[in-house]
């Protein structure tokens, strides 16, 4: 009987002195986090190819790496143009491969209809990102939802 405390006893104190396994979605998570602030950072040099290169190549609505390029350089052109983003909330898939973030945004730019005038846009956003073969991460659809008002 004493054997068997302290087998017992033994066993109890190594499974509550066991770590548990690291939740991948911990690490996906973290790992988009970084992704999104050399996001940020990569907007700031307002250099075409370090913000398109975030985006995955089958990005919806604007498709592929080229049409994104296009929309992006008129964009980035703009000697008053600004953006930084921060996420409130991530998730992740079970499986750790994809991850969502969402949160706000600051954008600055001309105002197209009068080049002397700026505008300071805010915002929402929710960005899909794809863990890829080789191991980045890159964001699959990425929505923006402005709180100017609409006549603006």
């Amino acid at each position: 009987m004493l054997r068997f405390c302290l087998l017992a006893g033994f066993l109890a104190l190594t499974t509550a002195c066991t770590k548990p396994a690291s939740d991948p979605r911990d690490a996906s998570i973290a790992a988009v986090r970084e992704v999104e602030a050399a996001w940020v950072k990569d907007i700031a040099t307002k250099d075409v190819e370090k913000f398109a290169g975030h985006y995955a190549d089958n990005a919806p609505i604007i498709n592929g790496k080229d049409a994104i390029r296009a929309a992006l350089k008129p964009m980035l052109a703009d000697p008053n143009f600004s953006l930084t983003f921060q996420a409130t909330r991530a998730e992740s898939s079970d499986s750790g491969d994809f991850v969502y973030t969402q949160g706000t945004y600051t954008q600055t730019m001309t105002d197209p209809k009068d080049s002397k005038k700026i505008i300071t846009d805010r915002g929402k956003y929710l960005t899909v990102f794809r863990k890829q073969p080789d191991g980045t991460w890159k964001a699959v659809a990425d929505m923006t939802n402005t709180d100017l008002p609409a006549n603006t």
